[in-house]
């Protein structure tokens, strides 16, 4: 069974900690554990990095697998990173795009999503428990794609 990977971006290594107001206080170690239970049987890449080659590097490497789906949480680099809307681009499974808050609700800058353009899908807006519906939801797309196939 091919895997899911889960990718998250920048700072999401101190959820639980940062601006706890607006992500919580669950930490990203326990966002994994949702995963994977949410998973079940299927195996999860889940990985976080706050360099954006390392982002590019696991989006390659989900590509190259292959994976069944990404989910990822590109963090700041949703705004920025031509390089990660590229490597994704690349990948011909489904993609969830995941943001813990509403980006919607928040400052004009984080208003403009790259990743948007090329995701299957966006969560936003439901706290670390949208992580497990995100796996749910790539479930059902993974399914389709098989059906398609």
């Amino acid at each position: 069974m091919s895997p899911l990977y889960v990718i998250n971006g920048p700072n999401l290594n101190r959820l639980g900690k940062r601006e706890p107001e607006i992500y919580g206080y669950t930490t990203l170690a326990e966002v994994e554990a949702m995963c994977r239970s949410a998973a079940g049987q299927r195996p999860v890449v889940f990985q976080q990095s706050n360099f954006e080659g390392e982002i590019v590097n696991l989006v390659h490497q989900a590509i190259d697998l292959p994976a069944a789906g990404i989910i990822i949480n590109p963090a700041a680099l949703t705004f920025t990173s031509i390089a990660v809307l590229d490597a994704l681009k690349m990948f011909p499974g489904p993609i969830i795009e995941l943001h813990i808050s509403n980006i919607h609700k928040r400052e004009a800058i984080y208003h403009n999503s790259l990743v948007s353009k090329v995701a299957t899908a966006v969560i936003a807006g439901l706290g670390p428990e949208g992580y497990g519906v995100a796996v749910q939801a790539i479930e059902g797309l993974i399914r389709k794609a098989v059906i398609k196939a």
